[in-house]
């Protein structure tokens, strides 16, 4: 046990992406496997709230990146850094207008692109918002709170010290994608109308979301609850709202339009920092000091 928590203090980015993604596929065999994924085993998870991923996806998703960020955490940095991978967590003391982007930015903007090429716009009745805000809460304690206490809490405040901003989100981006391939083969990928194109596609918007996310997260003051809900809030938008909106346009249109608008904000946000995607210069300074000591 020493020997592997000496090897993890040495090695806590390399160990914690290992570990998140192992423990998740792992955790999605059955789900892969079952009549919601490839059919080798005669077994359907039973549909919670309207979807078989309570159940198939979910367990898998815990056991990866919240699970992966705590236990190396707790065991490279101790009390100390639990503290403060919960103190991120627990930041959501921020300035208003975080939570407005957090909110309602994605909606807006996505709305807003497919008018041209989506079709008729319905206009929404009172049950989609409903149902639209009860989506979101579940996006939130579901996706939300698996993934980003690891992708963001616990990974980018590691790769932005030693990389940079701008490599350590291309190190992060990837990754984040690559952990979701197996869930291609489920329900959740819409097997098996899957191609080639379509997970390249995924993964493309994942990094193009990343450099989204690591801005949001620096200029809010590494305020966890800011990149939780902005996660949340494009999960609930494609899954809930915008095939209500655009009633008579192919699904295929909204992945799309979610990589183009996304890509446009990463441009955007990586022209205007010159790639410091909020970054305070003493994060890096701070690695470059050490480095010049050792």
């Amino acid at each position: 046990m020493t020997a592997f928590r000496a090897f993890v203090a040495r090695r806590p980015i390399t160990t914690f992406f290992t570990l998140a993604i192992t423990l998740s596929w792992l955790g999605w065999i059955p789900y892969v496997l079952s009549d919601n994924g490839l059919g080798i085993v005669h077994f359907g998870f039973p549909p919670v709230l309207g979807t078989t991923q309570i159940l198939g996806m979910l367990p898998g998703a815990y056991l990866g990146p919240i699970f992966s960020a705590f236990l190396v955490t707790a065991l490279a940095e101790g009390r100390p850094g639990l503290r403060a991978w919960v103190g991120r967590l627990l930041r959501w003391r921020v300035n208003w207008r975080w939570y407005a982007l957090a909110l309602f930015a994605v909606p807006v903007v996505l709305t807003l692109s497919s008018l041209p090429f989506a079709g008729a716009f319905r206009v929404p009745a009172a049950s989609l918002i409903l149902v639209w805000v009860l989506g979101f809460v579940l996006q939130v304690l579901t996706t939300g709170l698996a993934e980003e206490p690891g992708w963001r809490d616990f990974a980018l405040p590691h790769l932005q010290p030693k990389y940079g901003p701008l490599r350590g989100t291309l190190i992060l981006g990837p990754l984040w994608g690559v952990w979701h391939l197996p869930l291609f083969f489920t329900e959740w990928g819409h097997w098996p109308d899957v191609t080639v194109w379509s997970v390249l596609e995924f993964v493309a918007t994942a990094i193009a979301i990343s450099f989204v996310m690591t801005w949001v997260f620096n200029r809010s003051g590494e305020s966890l609850p800011i990149a939780l809900l902005l996660h949340a809030g494009i999960n609930n938008y494609l899954s809930v709202a915008w095939a209500e909106l655009f009633p008579s346009a192919d699904p295929k249109l909204a992945e799309h339009l979610l990589f183009a608008a996304f890509a446009a904000a990463a441009l955007i946000v990586l022209t205007a920092t010159k790639g410091r995607l909020g970054c305070p210069r003493s994060t890096t300074e701070s690695r470059s000091e050490l480095q010049v000591v050792q």
